[in-house]
This record gives C-alpha cells, sequence and structure tokens, in this order.
C-alpha cells in the first residue's frame, strides 16, 4: 500500500514536491540574512539610543570609539576592551556595559570647586586609574609607569603626573597638586570659584587674586574650528581639554567667537593667550571678535593670538612662524610649549571698502577686514571656482593634498582660457594718491604679509633683486602684478619674479568694465564695475614663533641683518 501512495519516479507529482522544497530553503537563504541583518540593526539602534541617553546626561564628556589607539582597560571592570567610551576631558576609559557605574563611581574634572574656598593652592591631585600614555614615569622611583597588560597605576587628570601602584601612598592621595608642567597656562578652578564669589560682592579686583598665581601666569583660551582643513578639530578639542581646563577649550562652530572670548574679561589685564585652531578665515574671525572687544570698551583684555594651522593655504600661521600646517605631527603637549615660549609681536589690519557704481550711490558700500591680502586676477578666479564646488559637495574637500590638487586644476585650466586677459585696460591704479601705468597684467595681489598661495614669498620672488623686505607691522602694503596662472605657478616655485608695482599706506583700484573675480583673505565673490580702496585699520596682537622658521626665513632674517650692519 504505501509503495502505491508513492509517487512514481519522473512523475509530475514528484516534480512538484522537489519544487517546493527548493522554494522554501530559497526564501530560508535569503529571509534569514535579512532578518539577522535586521534584528542586529535594530539591536545597534538600541544600544546607540542607550548611550546617547547616558552621554547627555553624564558630567563626562563621553566619546565613541570604535578602536582604541593603544592596549586599553575598562576602568570598571579592569578586561581589556578594543572599542567603547572615553571621556575627553578626565581621560577615563570604559567598556560600552560599564558606562553607567563609571558615571557614578568616576568623578570628571570640576571646571569650578564646589566648596567656597578662597585657597588658590589646596587643590589635592585627582587620581585616575589605569591606562596611563605611553612612556610614562613614576613620580616616586623614577621607573617607568603602565608597562604591565593590566589595569594598573595612576594619573592626575590636572597635572598629568604618573604613579606606580606600589608607590601610591596616602600622603600622595593628599597632596596638593601644582597643575604640573603647563600650570601658567591653566585657570584653576578654585580661581574661577574666588572670581565667582567675588562678582556677587561686586568686587573686580582680580590682580590681587591672581597675584598668588605667580606673574608668570598667562591662561590660554583654545578656540578650534571642527570643521578646518584635514576635520582634525574634533580631536584636538578633546587633547586640550585634558591637559587643561575644559572650561578653556572651545569650539566655534557651536560658541561663537566673541561670546568664547568673554571668558578674557575674568583674567587679569593683558594676560590672556588664545590658540586659534584652523585656517586663516577662522583667524579673521576670531579677530574681528577682538576688534568687537575694543569697541565694547574691553580693550585691557585684549589677548593675544597664536595659530595652530589646519587650513588649506595657512599663510598667515606661515607668517607668524607656526608653519604651513599641521596633521599631527608633535604632540599637543608640544604645541602648549611653543605657545608658552613664543613672543608678541604687532599685526596690521586693514579694511576694504568696495562701492558699486552706478545705482545714485544709494547702496551701501561692503566692507571686508583684511589680514593677509586682497587680489583681482587669476587667484581670485581659482579661489571662486574651488569655492563654488566646495559650497555644493562641503564633504569632498575634507584633505589638504586635494584642495590643493583641485586649486592646481583650475589654474591649470586658466592657462589655456585666460578669462582675466587685458586686466590693465580694465582697471586704474592708484597708490597713495598717485596714478600707476600698469604693463599687460592678468592680476593684481595687494599683500599684508609675506607669504601668498600657500607658502609662496611673493614680494622677494627668486630673492635675486635688492628690494625693501615686506614686513606686517609697517603699515605698508606691497603691490605685485602677475602676467597669468602660468606666471602665478613660476613664482611659486621660484622660476620667475613677480612685477613688482610700488609699497603703499594707501591703495586705490578703479574696475571701469565687465565682472572680475577678487577675493580678500580667501574668500572670493564676482565684482562688477566698483573703486575699490584699502586703507589702515587697527593692529592686532599676535604670538610670533621663531622655532618654526623655513629656509625663506632664515634668508630673509639674514637680509635685514646685512640691512643693519650697511647701515
Amino acid at each position: 500500500m504505501e509503495a502505491e501512495r508513492r509517487p512514481a519516479p519522473g512523475s509530475p507529482s514528484e516534480g512538484l514536491f522537489a519544487d517546493g522544497y527548493l522554494i522554501l530553503w530559497t526564501l530560508c537563504s535569503v529571509l534569514l540574512p535579512v532578518f539577522i541583518t535586521f534584528w542586529c540593526s535594530l539591536q545597534r539602534s538600541r544600544r546607540q539610543l542607550h548611550r546617547r541617553d547616558i552621554f547627555r546626561k553624564s558630567k563626562h564628556g563621553w566619546r565613541d570609539t570604535d578602536l582604541f589607539s593603544q592596549p586599553t582597560y575598562c576602568c570598571v571592570c579592569a578586561q581589556h576592551i578594543l572599542q567603547g567610551a572615553f571621556c575627553d576631558c578626565c581621560g577615563l576609559r570604559v567598556d560600552e556595559g560599564c558606562l553607567r557605574k563609571a558615571d557614578k563611581r568616576f568623578q570628571c574634572k570640576e571646571i569650578m570647586l564646589k566648596n567656597d574656598t578662597k585657597v588658590l593652592d589646596a587643590m589635592p591631585h585627582h587620581w585616575i586609574r589605569g591606562n596611563v600614555p605611553l612612556c610614562s614615569y613614576c613620580m616616586v622611583c623614577k621607573q617607568q609607569c603602565g608597562c604591565q597588560p593590566k589595569l594598573c597605576d595612576y594619573r592626575c587628570i590636572w597635572c598629568q603626573k604618573t604613579v606606580h601602584d606600589e608607590c601610591m601612598k596616602n600622603s600622595l592621595k593628599n597632596e596638593k597638586c601644582d597643575f604640573g608642567e603647563f600650570k601658567n597656562l591653566i585657570i584653576p578652578p578654585s580661581y574661577l570659584t574666588s572670581i565667582n564669589q567675588m562678582r556677587k560682592d561686586k568686587k573686580t579686583d582680580y590682580e590681587v587674586l591672581a597675584s598668588k598665581l605667580g606673574k608668570q601666569w598667562t591662561p590660554l583660551i583654545i578656540l578650534a574650528n571642527s570643521r578646518s582643513g584635514t576635520n582634525m578639530g574634533e580631536g584636538l578639542l578633546g587633547e586640550f581639554r585634558i591637559l587643561l581646563n575644559p572650561v578653556q577649550v572651545f569650539d566655534v562652530t557651536k560658541t561663537p567667537p566673541i561670546k568664547a572670548l568673554q571668558l578674557c574679561t575674568l583674567l587679569p589685564y593683558y594676560s590672556a593667550r588664545v590658540l586659534v585652531c584652523g585656517g586663516d578665515g577662522t583667524v579673521g574671525w576670531v579677530l574681528d571678535a577682538v576688534d568687537d572687544m575694543k569697541i565694547k570698551g574691553q580693550e585691557k583684555y585684549i589677548p593675544q593670538v597664536a595659530v595652530l594651522p589646519l587650513g588649506t593655504g595657512n599663510d598667515l600661521s606661515n607668517t607668524l612662524g607656526w608653519g604651513t600646517g599641521y596633521a599631527g605631527e608633535i604632540p599637543v603637549a608640544q604645541v602648549l610649549r611653543n605657545v608658552m615660549e613664543a613672543d608678541g609681536i604687532k599685526l596690521d589690519r586693514w579694511k576694504v571698502q568696495v562701492t558699486n557704481k552706478g545705482y545714485y550711490n544709494l547702496r551701501k558700500p561692503k566692507e571686508f577686514t583684511m589680514n593677509n591680502y586682497f587680489s583681482v586676477g587669476p587667484d581670485a578666479l581659482m579661489a571662486l571656482n574651488f569655492h563654488a564646488h566646495r559650497e555644493k559637495a562641503p564633504s569632498l574637500f575634507s584633505s589638504r593634498i586635494l584642495n590643493k590638487a583641485v586649486y592646481l586644476f583650475y589654474g591649470t585650466k586658466d592657462c589655456l582660457v585666460q578669462e582675466c586677459k587685458d586686466l590693465n585696460k580694465k582697471v586704474e591704479l592708484e597708490l597713495d594718491g598717485e596714478r600707476v601705468a600698469l604693463p599687460s597684467l592678468e592680476g593684481i595681489i595687494v599683500l599684508n604679509i609675506g607669504y601668498w598661495g600657500g607658502g609662496c614669498r611673493l614680494w622677494e620672488g627668486m630673492g635675486d633683486e635688492t628690494y625693501p623686505l615686506a614686513r606686517h607691522d609697517d603699515g605698508l602694503l606691497e603691490v605685485v602684478g602677475v602676467y597669468g596662472s602660468f606666471h602665478c605657478a613660476q613664482i611659486q616655485v621660484k622660476l620667475a619674479n613677480p612685477f613688482r608695482i610700488g609699497q603703499a599706506h594707501t591703495v586705490r583700484l578703479i574696475l571701469k568694465c565687465s565682472m572680475m573675480p577678487m577675493q580678500v583673505d580667501g574668500e572670493p565673490w564676482a565684482q562688477g564695475p566698483c573703486t575699490v580702496t584699502i586703507t589702515h585699520k587697527t593692529h592686532a596682537m599676535m604670538l610670533y614663533f621663531s622655532g618654526e622658521q623655513t629656509d625663506d626665513d632664515i634668508s630673509s632674517t639674514s637680509d635685514q641683518e646685512d640691512i643693519k650692519v650697511t647701515e
């Protein structure tokens, strides 16, 4: 009977039965991975929501990471972890499952003390166990710390000193913290507590309070642009928060410079320093905020400004000795040492007024503030094309090398098209009120600083001719002309000299006809007939670091010494 019920081999019912199994297994093989993927993504989103909820309520500055850069152990369970979360203020590192426990057990850096103590030097060490920096040494026995493959040894989150487990004594736990190597840059929590109490008492004599911290105390404020250049700003913000008081570190994309600089009004007169982490545009933004402080009558609180170059060109930072670009080649601690060693200098700032022709002069003239240079011609055209494409897809322009390659592309294109030719027939140029005859040019560049175009000393050219050296604090502008994009490229590799037009205190340029590209400090626009007037506006107090001199800087310095000897 059973043999009669079975379908005969090769019968239509047996083929249908086999097709059903095939369809079932095909559906399973397709739907099962989809279900697993959906379930994993659902769990991942739940974990992310859970972490965000903890991050939002926590006093720690938690950040996610998929892979720690060095062997890391959870500060709660002491297990080795590859991924998890870390606090970018105190350096605490934990596994994802231990976040809530760590949040309750460990205290983060306090920007102000809870008690109302008025003693500035009575703050004890704040020790955190494990994950000490590589190549750190015990403050007691002077031997290397963090050598064992486990959670071991201690680090003070203020002075950054480390100590072995076996060297840790009760006396060390209660010992006062001197804030370590960067004590002259850190704003102590006790100082802010005392300031808060003085403001309640309506007292503003901060000098007496600061005198207890010493004459060498020059607190540093960090203003970083997390979107500049290679997008290194976010990581730098965390590293500076670990080394300094977190209240001193600002992201200018979230807190505008004019608000961040109000911290200077809580510090002694002329004592504050500012480190701007960003491109030349970010530096100009901060200097504009400093000018606003002058308008508000806060001249005594004006800080000196240093630069950590994160942009593409970085000509201003190069002029001030801070280099052509920062890519993490030196540790952040060394950057702070450089700031402490830097010297104060002045930087001329200029007002660029653009008055359109026509419209019966009813339109208000456009005004810009110039720190670096103004130009009309091929380099402004390259900047305009680059700016237009970056606005469309900003994520594609996060690499400094790629940005320069795009500039090269547009420069090569202009060599063939020559959109700015016969500029001398379209403009009139006046230096200090005297009209200047121009040869056949394609571009005119007005310089305030020594560097132009990402590291080229334009005024000196090849250096084979004797000309007064360009300075950024003499109240003079250097005006040069270029014959085209190819001429600009020759100047940058020192195969040609620019056409030097002259130096002046005031520059006036009249565009008689047609549209021409213009730029001020890398901010380009297309301009119709107009009159451009450049006059001196003010000085900015900057910090110059002599340790990053290039060959051009050394040669220009030696030329200055030769001139002094000749005189």
